[in-house]
């Protein structure tokens, strides 16, 4: 849909809300929207990034995420996770990666793609597998992300990871993001519209975070876009297009 929907949403609403879009609009000119029903940051991930493999035909990029995915399976073995338990949402993952890319005969549309995602089975089994690679990161780096799940929970990281993570459902924040984008080598752009006002308590200028992996690719990943952009209001996530 046009930003405008957007827009016409909060006619009525806060005016630092509608100053906001005002400002994105400069640089956006479309949003998806995503079924919220607390798995709305890992729906629009999955979607994002495959609608980009698929129009870009990026298929270095698809080929280095599914290494990354093959990564991520040793990891969960070396964590004590069985095969059983997540093998068939890593086999729907793989699928639709390679189902992203052009010139086989399961090569699929973007038509597809929506229709992929909208799929309860499918879409639900990818977003499985992304609380499994989540899970499994959290614990890889307990010592890491300590201090991040004590600052929002009282929990220890293996609680939070049974209570808040691994549940299809429960929202996702900062610890699910950063996690999920190291495991999977994926930068997000998270663009936030929510009340907040700069300090001279009068511009509103429209604050967002580039979650960069780390590793060899790091600098490279800093200097471009990221591919996968979500608009953030608060408790939900929608996927944003650049004009």
């Amino acid at each position: 849909e046009p930003l405008s929907v957007l827009a016409a949403e909060y006619e009525l609403g806060n005016p630092v809300f509608k100053a906001k879009i005002e400002q994105l609009g400069k640089t956006y000119g479309a949003i998806r929207r995503t079924r919220g029903d607390g798995n709305c940051f890992f729906r629009s991930f999955m979607f994002a990034y495959l609608e980009h493999v698929l129009e870009a035909e990026d298929e270095r990029e698809a080929a280095r995420v599914l290494q990354n995915v093959e990564q991520c399976r040793n990891a969960l073995v070396s964590l004590g996770y069985a095969e059983f338990t997540f093998e068939d949402f890593l086999a729907i993952f793989v699928e639709q990666v390679e189902n992203a890319l052009p010139g086989k005969p399961t090569s699929m549309s973007i038509g597809t793609l929506v229709e992929r995602c909208r799929d309860q089975y499918i879409s639900n089994y990818v977003i499985m597998f992304f609380r499994f690679v989540t899970s499994s990161e959290i614990r890889r780096r307990a010592e890491f992300f300590e201090p991040f799940i004590l600052g929002i929970s009282s929990t220890t990281v293996d609680q939070f990871c049974k209570s808040s993570v691994e549940p299809m459902g429960e929202e996702s924040d900062h610890v699910h993001i950063i996690a999920l984008t190291d495991a999977l080598g994926v930068p997000v752009r998270v663009v936030y519209l929510d009340r907040s006002i700069c300090d001279n308590g009068k511009t509103t200028d429209v604050n967002h975070h580039d979650f960069i992996p780390g590793g060899a690719d790091a600098e490279e990943q800093r200097r471009e876009n990221p591919h996968v952009v979500l608009l953030y209001r608060p408790g939900h996530y929608d996927i944003l297009y650049r004009k």
